[in-house]
């Protein structure tokens, strides 16, 4: 009856010791770092609008992790230009990126 019970004890601090071990973060969608990263290289810009300015910049990340713009949906030519000219070839640095993927990021530039 003893041997049971300690084998009992075991395998509870066994199953204890593994649940707690597991590391139970989700991973870091590398969209939203991309977002991140894209949004610290248009902060400083010298847009003086009336209205905000919107935009979809669609894009893929070559081998060397730098972006490549594939598209810019707007109405603001301006702002296209701007936003080919800043992100085109602009090095980022985000793990579990696909090179080929596309993604698309929304870009706001407030009045």
């Amino acid at each position: 009856m003893r041997k049971i019970s300690v084998i009992l004890v075991a395998v509870a601090l066994l199953t204890a010791g593994n649940v707690l071990a597991n590391n139970n973060t989700e991973p870091i969608n590398p969209t939203q770092k991309l977002a991140s990263q894209i949004h610290k290289v248009l902060e400083s810009n010298s847009f003086n609008v009336k209205e905000d300015l919107t935009a979809n910049v669609r894009f893929t990340i070559n081998n060397e992790g730098e972006i490549v713009v594939l598209s810019v949906d707007t109405k603001d030519e301006i702002l296209e230009g701007f936003l080919k000219g800043r992100l085109n070839y602009h090095k980022v640095e985000v793990a579990n990126v696909k090179e080929g993927t596309m993604y698309t990021v929304p870009v706001r530039i407030r009045a």
